[in-house]
């Protein structure tokens, strides 16, 4: 079965770690958008304070599945609701 995606871009921040800024922004899509599958790191910068880092800033472009039609007829969309007769 093929599959199509969307990719949406996001920025994570984080005082901890890069990795806790991947984990913020996948966390913070995945209430909103569904099927996510993967992501790719395309951006990471970071915050100086005081001669320290400050916080850690990731961009992330996360790729989402779109749902297959009703009816498993292959191709790629989104789901539609049955009509209210």
């Amino acid at each position: 079965m093929s599959n199509v995606y969307a990719v949406t871009k996001v920025v994570g921040t984080s005082e901890t770690s890069i990795e806790n800024a991947i984990e913020t922004a996948i966390a913070t899509a995945s209430r909103t958008l569904k099927n996510l599958d993967w992501f790719e790191v395309v951006e990471t910068r970071g915050f100086i304070r005081n001669g320290k880092v400050g916080w850690y800033q990731v961009a992330l472009e996360i790729g989402f599945r779109y749902e297959a039609p009703a009816g498993g007829a292959g191709g790629a969309g989104r789901t539609r609701r049955p009509r209210k007769k």
